[in-house]
């Protein structure tokens, strides 16, 4: 796990967390449904069954008798900045998958892998896209997609109180991680709010269209990204 930076940075790998590399599934040391199982589908060393998903049609074919009706125009339209900004979409078997684990985002290769135990439900199958299109759009935040940083990019204080509260039970093992996941669980329970951010992300207009906290724009300014 690296260190993260105050300014709401993030140093890290899926959500920050370091993960081994191995060869294949019979490497996989501590067995399916663990970090390690998911650490070698993140590597893109485990690929049994993980599909790349290009549009709503290609969740439709992995379950016909599910509608997605509801969520196909917000769905094309994250797979679509997601894209255009060099991140991929893989929809992948939950033995891959800890327990509860419905989606992950890896910073360093820029994919993120849907757990298909859970894609049937089109409100399941639209949080998970938000929210981890929310932590994409984070690493954006950060400078750029092509780096293994990630930044806040709303006010912390804007985060509704029922996230909060709900974040600071759910991550109270890991309170490191909790002003990303604050404002990336307010996003998967809101509509458009992803998909505003990677638009804003794909057109270069990230730090124009979110005001970065001043300790990130101070590392932004620093790095060079905003002169």
């Amino acid at each position: 796990m690296k260190n993260a930076i105050f300014a709401g940075l993030l140093l890290g790998a899926a959500h920050g967390m370091s993960m081994p590399a191995l060869a294949d599934d019979s490497n996989i040391t501590r067995g399916y449904n663990t970090m390690d199982a998911m650490g070698c589908m993140i590597l893109r060393d485990c690929t049994d069954n993980v599909r790349q998903i290009n549009n709503i049609d290609d969740i439709r074919a992995n379950f016909p008798d599910s509608s997605y009706d509801a969520i196909a125009d917000e769905f094309d339209s994250l797979l679509g900045s997601l894209n255009t900004v060099g991140v991929k979409v893989f929809l992948a078997p939950e033995k891959y998958f800890p327990p509860s684990h419905r989606g992950v985002y890896h910073t360093v290769s820029n994919n993120f892998f849907l757990n298909e135990k859970y894609m049937h439900r089109q409100g399941t199958l639209m949080s998970v896209m938000r929210h981890e299109g929310w932590h994409a759009a984070q690493d954006c935040m950060a400078g750029t997609i092509n780096n293994s940083m990630m930044a806040i990019i709303l006010d912390e204080e804007k985060v509704p109180p029922m996230y909060q509260e709900l974040v600071r039970r759910t991550y109270a093992d890991t309170p490191h991680a909790i002003p990303w996941e604050k404002e990336a669980y307010w996003a998967g329970k809101t509509a458009g709010m992803t998909a505003d951010a990677l638009k804003s992300c794909a057109r270069g207009t990230m730090w124009t269209d979110y005001e970065p906290t001043p300790l990130t724009r101070k590392w932004l300014e620093a790095e060079g990204y905003i002169k």
